[in-house]
């Protein structure tokens, strides 16, 4: 298993890392790896949902109402001949 080091953590940061510890009976450093876990273990809506993706942001906001431009059949390619 690796080791990291986390320098220059802010007095305010550790304090209340040490609380969260306390408040579910473990050390500091099986908080971080339990916090470090749930950070990286997915739960992100799948890339390549960029509407999806945005309108989640603003939906806080109140959202964005935008009207979609009508979709028109493809044209054909053009030909090099």
């Amino acid at each position: 298993m690796a080791s990291i080091t986390i320098r220059n953590l802010g007095d305010e940061t550790k304090r209340r890392l040490r609380l969260r510890a306390a408040q579910h009976n473990r050390s500091i450093e099986e908080e971080a790896r339990s916090i470090l876990r749930a950070a990286l273990s997915g739960g992100h809506a799948p890339p390549g949902d960029l509407a999806r993706s945005i309108q989640s942001r603003f939906s806080a906001l109140g959202g964005v109402n935008l009207e979609t431009p009508p979709r028109e059949p493809m044209r054909e390619p053009p030909r090099f001949n």
